[in-house]
């Protein structure tokens, strides 16, 4: 179901909880001053630098950047308490899977006077996922098109294929492992954010809505095939456990040779790079492997809005500066290169920074991979109002299988049963 239609699920909610303005610490300037200053919050690497970029051009609009736990880290706690309170900043980094839910509880303004105008600069679907309907709450700032990371020097040591279909990944994964008890292909699923990104690819979807009601299908069939995978290279002990991509425990596993790949989105890259500097010319990058062989269907982990919080007293200004950290050319270089964003923004796609061979990936051209992923991921995906509820009750059930107590399509049933009563609890309507 396309964005469009969700606002007429959530309408009456938005309306409910919209908070009042009180004192905006991120755009505290003396009536009459013929500058303003903009509090931005964050957590990706090289935002600040895009900050610093924006400062040396635009005296009369400040931004000052601080950085919070990243979203599901407690920056969205922070955020949304900061918005309760009157002091919440002008602009705020959030994961276009969490904009529905800051819509719901009332913490975005609505600044599509100000923004429409460059509409036009940006991939429609990405329009989409910063805004409900014909309301615009934030600039899009990238998208996550996912493909599949991967060690060639252990998989040319092995003599493991790059694997074109899931069948060959577990292949690979049974005699990766075979070959060392230490050995583990990839580590189990640990969240939303995962098993979202395969159901995705999958040509499932999570939320929708019809009759003016939200639609659930987090336990749908796409995802009942993708927990089912998972829980069979588990139950064969294939997948590597209390470990999730990218955490301190993965990067010394992969230092190790231990474990040898990741599906995850663009914004890897850079994190890999700056965490492994020693396996430099030992990664390379390949699309995700397919459901059936030929395809070349991609899912989206990541992507993110700056997004104008409830009571900003310069919404105007906030946009400008959001706009232009989204399509600046030196701001885009800057967050391609030290962020690892795929841009949103339709000229940030043809940038050089987007079509140019890494040394550290052994020369390969990495981005002609995502570009193709991002051009085979369904525009349409619907993301929920209560993503925060929805990641928290994964990240235990994920768990929990891991540890054997549980099992993966157990985990999205009871995530979908949880998931519809937390947004019945909300005065949702739910289908």
């Amino acid at each position: 179901m396309r964005a469009g239609a969700m606002v007429l699920a959530v309408a009456s909610l938005v309306t409910l909880n919209a908070c009042s303005s009180g004192k905006d610490s991120g755009s505290g300037s003396p009536k009459g001053s013929s500058s303003v200053s903009l509090d931005f919050w964050g957590w990706a690497p090289g935002y600040d630098k895009s900050v610093a970029l924006w400062n040396k051009t635009h005296p009369n609009i400040k931004v000052n950047f601080s950085k919070v736990p990243s979203g599901s880290g407690g920056g969205y706690t922070k955020m949304q308490n900061a918005v309760k309170a009157g002091n919440a900043p002008c602009l705020a980094q959030i994961g276009n899977e969490s904009v529905p839910t800051f819509v719901v509880n009332g913490a975005l303004e609505d600044v599509s006077a100000y923004a429409n105008q460059s509409k036009d600069q940006f991939v429609e679907w990405t329009w989409k996922q910063s805004s409900l309907g014909d309301k615009v709450f934030g600039i899009p700032v990238d998208t996550g098109p996912t493909a599949l990371f991967y060690r060639k020097d252990l998989f040319s040591k092995y003599h493991l294929p790059v694997p074109g279909t899931w069948q060959d990944f577990a292949a690979d994964a049974e005699k990766f492992h075979a070959a060392g008890p230490e050995n583990y292909l990839i580590n189990a699923p640990v969240d939303s954010y995962d098993m979202a990104g395969y159901t995705w690819q999958a040509g499932g979807h999570w939320f929708g809505t019809a009759n003016d009601q939200w639609q659930v299908t987090i336990d749908g069939a796409e995802t009942q095939k993708v927990t089912q995978y998972w829980q069979g290279l588990l139950d064969k002990k294939l997948l590597k456990t209390g470990a999730g991509p990218l955490d301190t425990t993965w990067f010394k596993e992969a230092q190790e040779g231990h474990i040898a790949s990741v599906i995850t989105a663009v914004w890897a890259a850079p994190l890999i790079e700056q965490n492994l500097p020693k396996l430099a010319g030992k990664w390379a990058v390949a699309p995700m492997p397919q459901w059936n062989a030929g395809e070349q269907a991609a899912g989206d982990n990541g992507g993110s809005t700056t997004a104008v919080l409830k009571g900003c007293k310069h919404p105007k200004e906030a946009t400008e500066f959001a706009t232009w950290f989204s399509t600046n050319t030196d701001s885009l270089t800057n967050l391609i290169k030290n962020t690892g964003i795929y841009p949103a923004a339709k000229s940030g796609l043809d940038l050089p920074a987007v079509n140019t061979p890494s040394a550290y990936f052994g020369g390969q051209n990495i981005y002609q991979v995502f570009k193709t992923a991002a051009e085979n991921t369904n525009p349409n995906w619907v993301w929920g109002p209560s993503m925060t509820q929805v990641e928290s009750d994964f990240v235990d059930g994920l768990k929990s299988a891991a540890q054997g107590n549980s099992s993966i399509p157990d985990v999205a049933k009871t995530v979908q049963s949880k998931t519809v009563a937390a947004m019945k609890n909300q005065g949702l309507s739910v289908g």
